[in-house]
């Protein structure tokens, strides 16, 4: 099967603290972003952060991957919402890190138990290739089945 690579470029001018950079995807799909070291601990406005970044691919790579296993068990969805949160701590004696993702899950499925639900959320949560990536980040799933 063909791989397929995704590309993207950061450029940064400055030391850490008051320095200033942006990153750009390789496919156009999105407007160049800045980036700084406030947005990213300070969460400044009008700018962007690695995590922020991951926050983007994991809920939308969680959404495919739960797409699938729920397809998987005969139970398509009508619609998945999948918000994520990703934790960085500056200050720790190990460095900076991301300590922790949290993903929260809202969709619909009809037909399905919260049982079947569940296990598949648990399935796209370990298979989800984000997910697989970030392999030493505890990820932390809560997943709610919409009625009606």
């Amino acid at each position: 099967m063909p791989t397929a690579h995704s590309t993207a470029e950061a450029t940064w001018s400055g030391d850490l603290i008051g320095g200033r950079g942006s990153v750009r995807s390789g496919s156009g799909a999105f407007p160049e972003l800045a980036i700084s070291w406030s947005r990213r601990t300070q969460r400044e406005q009008g700018a962007t952060s690695p995590e922020e970044l991951i926050a983007a691919a994991h809920s939308s790579c969680f959404c495919m991957a739960f797409s699938n296993e729920l397809a998987k068990s005969g139970h398509p969805a009508e619609q998945i919402v999948v918000a994520a949160s990703v934790a960085f701590e500056t200050g720790r004696a190990d460095g900076a890190a991301i300590t922790s993702i949290d993903l929260e899950v809202r969709a619909r499925v009809p037909g399905i138990d919260d049982a079947a639900f569940q296990a598949a959320a648990e399935a796209a949560r370990t298979g989800c290739p984000v997910s697989k990536a970030l392999a030493g980040v505890e990820i932390r799933l809560r997943a709610s089945l919409e009625t009606g």
